[in-house]
């Protein structure tokens, strides 16, 4: 006789129950039958079937990009003859490219052969940020080839470890300087590629924050990771008086040096170190993380805030921004897309809002609050006090 431990909660009672019901070819057809029932069974297999297609929506996305369809819409319509020509496609293989671009609003035709951008491809054609993920996630897809693979070989074995340099060794717990292509060489070369890829997609995140929270109250900001300065470059545009500076890999810090100074922003301050090893330079009324912690496991990311509210001084705000895991609308972003990004990357994991406010008052905040943005999917934002 089993202890009563052991039997099933009502919850777990329930979903077996419902379970049984939707696994039954019967009730199936029978949902198909009765209006009551059809538009719910109807939505749902079209959800499953979007899911399974996913991967060939996602590949026709980026065959798109690199045939520069998407690029010579946005300058002018086109034939098909003329974008067959350019990639170096037979018109029928173009055709059938466009008419798969067609079919997820890509392009549009507009007769006689002829093609521009559709809302999603116009959507496209600028968003530098967007358009260096699409490039970026060529190394993912090589790793999800075999996912069971992936998950057996361990965290990190794969492609996307050998772009992030710094992850294997966060991941495995040692200090960053174990990592030479991180720590040092000259003209950040193995860190040049992911501080690129940050670059290029910062902007969209910083208008977010930019718009969130107003950053007219500090006097100095610090971007603890602030890779090449591009989140700082943004926030001076609208705030010139504030003084900055940024914290990062003496290999990236010394781009950022090169980044900022083409900027025009040589007053920026670059520090050179690591957060996992060295105390942050204080000075700051205002911190910000952006997109750095979910790229790190629980023991990192619990030292670093508790850094971050060593060197603030009281009334001192720190600013966490990045996607975070059960946002509305966006639910499998975080533990679908995130949780195998992370895992392949070597290094976090996606955490909700609610994870990183108690991770707060566990580190000495005294308040902590989400603060609402414009596209919680790009990101959301926290808001501690010290």
């Amino acid at each position: 006789m089993g202890d009563a431990s052991s039997k099933p909660g009502w919850r777990e009672r329930w979903l077996t129950a419902r379970n049984r019901v939707l696994m039954n070819p019967a009730f199936q057809r029978l949902s198909m039958r009765l209006p009551l029932l059809r538009r719910t069974a109807r939505w749902h297999a079209t959800q499953m079937f979007g899911v399974i297609t996913g991967f060939v929506y996602t590949k026709t996305l980026t065959a798109a990009v690199d045939a520069g369809i998407i690029a010579r819409l946005a300058e002018a319509p086109a034939d098909t003859a003329a974008l067959a020509a350019a990639a170096g496609l037979e018109p029928a293989a173009m055709e059938r490219l466009l008419l798969a671009a067609r079919a997820i609003d890509l392009v549009e035709p507009i007769g006689d052969g002829r093609w521009t951008l559709g809302q999603r491809g116009a959507a496209l054609a600028h968003n530098r940020g967007a358009l260096a993920m699409i490039e970026h996630h060529k190394l993912f897809y090589d790793d999800l080839a075999d996912p069971l693979a992936m998950l057996r070989g361990g965290r990190g074995q794969g492609k996307l470890a050998d772009f992030w340099t710094y992850a294997p060794a966060s991941g495995e717990g040692r200090p960053a300087s174990s990592d030479p292509a991180s720590w040092q060489g000259p003209g950040d070369g193995a860190t040049a590629p992911y501080s690129a890829l940050m670059a290029a997609s910062q902007p969209m995140v910083a208008e977010q924050v930019l718009d969130a929270h107003d950053f007219s109250r500090h006097r100095r900001l610090l971007d603890v990771g602030g890779g090449h300065g591009a989140f700082l470059a943004e926030v001076a545009a609208r705030h010139p008086q504030l003084e900055m500076g940024l914290f990062d890999l003496p290999a990236v810090a010394e781009g950022a040096r090169r980044a900022l100074d083409a900027r025009g922003l040589p007053q920026i301050v670059a520090h050179g170190g690591s957060f996992r090893d060295d105390p942050i330079p204080p000075g700051a009324d205002l911190i910000s993380l952006v997109r750095i912690c979910h790229d790190h496991d629980d023991t990192v990311v619990a030292a670093l805030l508790a850094k971050v509210r060593a060197a603030l001084p009281p009334g001192g705000r720190l600013l966490i921004a990045e996607p975070m895991a059960g946002t509305r609308g966006a639910e499998a972003m975080g533990d679908a897309y995130f949780g195998l990004y992370l895992w392949a990357m070597g290094s976090g994991r996606p955490r909700t809002a609610e994870a990183y406010l108690a991770m707060l008052r566990a580190a000495g905040f005294r308040t902590a609050r989400e603060v609402p943005t414009a596209l919680p999917m790009v990101t959301r934002l926290i808001v501690a006090e010290a």
